[in-house]
């Protein structure tokens, strides 16, 4: 999603050229986020690892998407026939309850089902995403990929983490200007709803997972009202640019992914910046992406290997290494590669994902949170038939929130072209005076 942007699309663009002219039969059409897996050791080794498996053969289409809704769009409306992609959660739910996904076949013959190392906890985070009701096993049709969860990545050379602990600490007037918002509605709702309703949560009225599930027009309303009264603190809505940003001391908080947190506090590093992470004490989103199979799949039998290999411990840690996201392959493994004294002082409590033996783990906290931050966390959704009020929301306080410094850079560009079109008139009334005096003369 971040790394080696111009390498990967170079290899993708390979892929695409060398593969169409296979038969459809023999080729695996992937679709993955940018930079979310380790080209070199593991996807260009797949067709080989096939061949062991299979004795078949398999050329690979790999290309990348960068919104759920447009992999969605190609998938749904223009029925693209790819065989495996990656989107995220609220995705893989919609999928789901528009019948969009095909049934994994883990039947590997004498090769071990390696989606079981699959975390415990995230296979209950996944079950969250059948529709009510319907009864389906959400690992017949999802298995996941990556995870982490969203919090607020800040530099304390400006920012006192004691300021921030609540979500409600980024309405103070001292921030002005200086706080990045994730341009995505659903996460930042995700976020908020929880620290409006923290009163209604500690009373036991209502949980966190209702809260972030159900999304209705008064969760809305509030949520809009906080966004709003935190307009002139927000010096701008980001997906990808917002940790660069930070990086550069430009602003000092940004509410971010857990992957991207930890790659903007190891690029501040390199420069002698320092930047932390923490998850609000009202709570947070988790989130996932995970592989699934669509209905309109032309070699379902290369996907459901291809997602059985991604889960193989080996391959895990070296997509963890490339794209620095957490896998949710909960192997011994991984324990042990991401059980680090040296790198990690402290420890924290993975019991919840590796199961016994996980209580006190030497692992980076930003990666992998602590049980204490996942148990106030709850599972991002898709808005279902509310997605449209969201949207709405969600463009009155974009459109609405302009802070002063933004306001006065919009200002100082207007006068600027205003001043450039005067002077561009003076010129030209000039040149035709100064032509005018010339023909007379004549």
């Amino acid at each position: 999603m971040k790394m080696k942007k111009t390498a990967s699309l170079l290899i993708a663009l390979l892929f695409v050229f060398t593969s169409y002219a296979a038969d459809r039969e023999h080729t695996l059409k992937i679709y993955n986020w940018a930079d979310y897996i380790d080209i070199t050791n593991v996807l260009e080794k797949f067709p080989d690892w096939y061949r062991q498996q299979t004795g078949e053969e398999v050329n690979i289409i790999y290309q990348t998407f960068d919104i759920n809704e447009s992999m969605l769009t190609e998938i749904e409306i223009g029925k693209e026939d790819y065989d495996v992609v990656c989107p995220s959660e609220y995705i893989i739910e919609r999928m789901l309850r528009n019948n969009l996904l095909l049934k994994i076949d883990k039947n590997y013959g004498d090769l071990p089902d390696y989606t079981l190392l699959v975390s415990p906890f995230a296979q209950r985070m996944f079950q969250e995403m059948a529709p009510e009701g319907s009864g389906i096993n959400v690992a017949d049709y999802a298995v996941g990929y990556m995870g982490g969860t969203t919090g607020i990545l800040y530099n304390p050379a400006y920012v006192n983490a004691d300021d921030i602990r609540s979500l409600g600490g980024l309405l103070d007037p001292k921030f002005a200007g200086k706080v990045f918002m994730k341009d995505a509605f659903r996460d930042v709702y995700s976020v908020v709803v929880l620290y409006v309703y923290r009163d209604e949560i500690a009373r036991g009225e209502v949980t966190r997972a209702d809260l972030v599930a159900h999304v209705n027009e008064e969760r809305i309303a509030r949520v809009e009202k906080f966004l709003t009264d935190m307009k002139n603190n927000i010096a701008g809505w980001e997906v990808d640019f917002g940790k660069e940003e930070m990086t550069k001391g430009k602003t000092w908080m940004n509410l971010s992914w857990s992957g991207d947190a930890q790659w903007a506090i190891d690029e501040a590093a390199e420069v002698g910046v320092q930047l932390e992470y923490l998850v609000p004490e009202e709570g947070s989103n988790v989130w996932f992406d995970g592989w699934v199979i669509p209905k309109y799949a032309k070699n379902t039998k290369a996907a459901s290997y291809f997602i059985n290999y991604m889960c193989m411990p080996e391959n895990a840690i070296l997509n963890m290494k490339e794209i620095g996201y957490v896998s949710v392959i909960a192997s011994p493994e991984i324990l042990e590669w991401a059980d680090d004294e040296e790198a990690n002082e402290e420890t924290v409590d993975l019991s919840y994902f590796f199961g016994e033996g996980a209580e006190a783990v030497h692992a980076n906290p930003v990666l992998y949170a602590d049980r204490s931050v996942i148990e106030r966390c709850a599972l991002m959704h898709d808005c279902g038939d509310e997605t449209e009020a969201m949207l709405a929301m969600w463009n009155r306080v974009k459109g609405d929130n302009l802070s002063s410094g933004m306001v006065i850079i919009i200002v100082v560009v207007v006068l600027a072209i205003v001043l450039f079109a005067v002077i561009q008139t003076m010129n030209r009334r000039r040149q035709r005076n100064i032509h005018t005096k010339k023909h007379t003369k004549r």
